[in-house]
């Protein structure tokens, strides 16, 4: 195993993480499993890391007795309702980058940020545990050999890794990860936050029996323990996938459950937020264009209510769903956001937004409301009835959907087209093109500050905000901004 060189820290040890006797599936439906091989003995270096304190953000500091270190922000978007709100914040100021830490890929997840550490995953499969104050690494655990563009059929990550964002258990103290790897293995990894060792291994088969055509994009999502894995497809939408959620209990062992989009072909979960867990657990994930452009409809272009256990409860499209599907106008560039009272929007690639009612999504054309706002990409955030649409031509757009009608209320600068949060009084975005981090008024919109990064971004990049600090993945590590 590859390791950095860690000065200023205790001198790693050796540590040999055997994970034996875990299933693997290939079900194409909820609670299919079958045997598949141990995986092999591994040494992996780590070092000594920070696991107590807080970062001073919401939940920042473990109670008394706590086994584990309380996250700041623990998954995509703060919480499984994905909604990107930090509470608990100081107020937002000017903007000046802290550190930057140059890592071995680039850092298409949202960063975490866990007692004092800051997680950081690579598309060169590693994962990275990084002083919250510095930027030092404590810990560097590399994962396997991430995949080559040149040995896949279509796509534009290169190399291909870990690309979702990671989330952490409190309750067992992991943080996980799904890598790819050489041969075209989706594996899902748990780490300890403290130290980096690997205490989970797993292969986790494609449910369509495509993994050289499968990306897994969207963030992983804990809850009630299980890690909820959603996959799509490759940039270029080639070859025979079908896009699919897997549940995997936290343990590592057990049966797999697996839900598909049942469309012959495509029907990619690829938004960034991953699965968006609402109230009782039930799960809801938007899919991409399938196969069907009309006549009997498919489950493609749509929103889909699954249970805990992965069996679909409700289903919406548009009544567009054939020609969006012809065009290439999903709704699967985002994943639907969450609202109080029993609401969701979802806004997609042909630029309507559709209210809808989270406990009866209502089927084609059963929307409350819907209304144009924008063609969006990348994952929204919510505070109250406004919700902050990713927007690709526009910049981010708030929405407001009170009284059950939208309404769009302001956009932000152009080109500000990332995936944004919202903490110490402020709305935050970033424009992956020029590496630009704003500081905007929920209120109106208007630019409050802004900092060049010093870095390219990827594509519906995000960030995650914790004490002062905003923390950015970009193309060669991680920046962290004071003043948020």
């Amino acid at each position: 195993m590859t390791r950095l060189p860690l000065s200023r820290f205790a001198a790693a040890a050796a540590v040999v993480a055997v994970v034996a006797g875990l299933a693997a599936c290939g079900s194409a439906g909820p609670g299919g499993q079958s045997t598949g091989p141990t995986p092999s003995t591994r040494t992996i270096p780590v070092s000594s890391a920070a696991s107590g304190g807080g970062s001073g953000g919401a939940g920042g500091t473990p109670g008394a007795g706590a086994a584990y270190p309380a996250a700041a922000w623990g998954q995509f978007g703060n919480s499984p309702a994905k909604s990107g709100v930090a509470t608990g914040l100081p107020a937002a100021g000017h903007l000046s980058v802290a550190w930057r830490a140059a890592l071995d890929g680039a850092v298409y997840g949202q960063p975490l940020v866990i007692g004092q550490l800051v997680i950081a995953a690579t598309e060169n499969d590693s994962l990275y545990g990084l002083n919250e104050t510095t930027g030092r690494v404590a810990w560097r655990t590399h994962l396997g050999s991430p995949v080559r563009l040149s040995d896949l059929p279509c796509g534009n990550i290169d190399p291909l890794g870990i690309t979702g964002t990671p989330a952490y258990d409190r309750d067992n103290g992991l943080v996980y990860a799904l890598a790819e790897t050489a041969g075209y293995r989706h594996v899902l990894f748990g780490l300890s936050v403290s130290s980096g060792t690997v205490q989970v291994e797993r292969d986790i088969p494609a449910p369509d029996g495509q993994p050289r055509y499968d990306q897994q994009r969207p963030a992983l999502t804990i809850e009630d323990g299980r890690v909820y894995i959603a996959f799509g497809g490759l940039y270029g939408d080639c070859g025979p996938y079908v896009g699919s959620v897997v549940a995997v209990p936290a343990s590592g062992a057990g049966a797999l459950l697996s839900y598909r989009v049942p469309t012959a072909k495509g029907g990619a979960i690829w938004g960034t937020a991953g699965p968006v867990a609402g109230p009782g657990g039930t799960l809801y994930v938007s899919s991409g264009n399938g196969a069907a452009d009309g006549g009997a409809f498919d489950g493609s272009d749509s929103v889909t209510a699954l249970s805990p256990g992965l069996t679909q409860t409700g289903i919406f499209a548009p009544v567009t769903w054939g020609q969006d599907n012809a065009n290439d106008l999903d709704l699967g560039s985002t994943q639907p956001a969450l609202l109080p009272g029993g609401t969701l929007l979802a806004v997609g690639k042909r630029g309507t937004g559709y209210l809808l009612r989270a406990s009866h999504l209502g089927g084609v054309g059963g929307q409350i409301a819907s209304g144009s706002v924008c063609k969006a990409f990348g994952a929204a955030a919510v505070s109250g009835t406004t919700v902050y649409e990713p927007c690709e031509s526009s910049g981010m757009t708030a929405v407001s959907t009170a009284g059950n009608h939208l309404r769009v209320l302001w956009t932000g600068p152009a080109g500000a087209s990332g995936s944004p949060v919202l903490g110490g009084g402020a709305v935050w975005v970033n424009n992956w093109d020029s590496g630009t981090l704003y500081e905007l008024n929920p209120a109106n919109g208007k630019v409050r500050d802004s900092v060049s990064l010093g870095a390219t971004l990827p594509h519906f990049a995000s960030l995650s905000l914790a004490g002062s600090l905003a923390f950015v993945g970009t193309d060669d590590g991680v920046t962290a901004v004071r003043g948020a």
